[in-house]
């Protein structure tokens, strides 16, 4: 055991670290950004030896969300002395959003499957096309992001079991029970 805990630690805090993270995501809670920044940042080196690419890449991207998200929260505080509101996804932002994640889909497989040793590349790609729809959603407190993140992280509580990445897959079957509680009290706030 002390030998697993000393060879995983970086994914056992990263673990620990996002459920942190996403306590904070479901009480609206700015410093969720922190958080997220700390455990993406681990996250790297952790995607990296499993050989999970497009994760890996995924938490460069996080890294910047994370900065965004933390700015923009803070702005419309800072300019509106109230925070920054729960909405609902309007069908542009579908039309937007649903093209350019299917053509982050593709763009991750084909990468993934011609260009790297990859075991799963299209369930990689699928995971991460929503991940980062779903984060840039979170930014912008639209509800349903919680509803890309009880999809993606059921399955990727699936791969990273197949990987043999066991704190990571419990860390994800967590995400997924707190994504559906932090759909149920984001709702309870929007009175849906």
């Amino acid at each position: 055991m002390i030998n697993y805990i000393y060879s995983h630690y970086i994914e056992i805090i990263g673990s620990i670290l996002s459920v942190i993270y996403l306590y904070l995501s479901i009480k609206q809670k700015v410093s969720l950004w922190i958080f997220g920044f700390m455990c993406s940042a681990l996250y790297i080196v952790v995607f990296f030896q499993s050989k999970f690419y497009a994760d890996m890449t995924l938490q460069f991207y996080y890294l910047g969300v994370s900065i965004y998200g933390w700015f923009s929260w803070k702005e419309k505080a800072k300019q509106t002395g109230k925070e920054l509101p729960i909405k609902k996804t309007n069908l542009r932002n579908v039309l937007i959003l649903l093209p350019i994640t299917i053509a982050v889909l593709f763009l991750y497989y084909y990468i993934l499957k011609n260009h790297t040793d990859s075991p799963l590349p299209f369930a990689d790609s699928f995971t991460t096309a929503l991940s980062i729809t779903a984060t840039w959603m979170l930014a912008k407190k639209m509800i349903e992001h919680w509803i890309l993140w009880i999809i993606v992280d059921s399955v990727s509580a699936g791969l990273y079991f197949y990987k043999e990445l066991y704190p990571t897959t419990i860390l994800f079957v967590i995400y997924t029970i707190m994504a559906v509680i932090g759909w149920i009290q984001w709702r309870k706030y929007l009175k849906l």
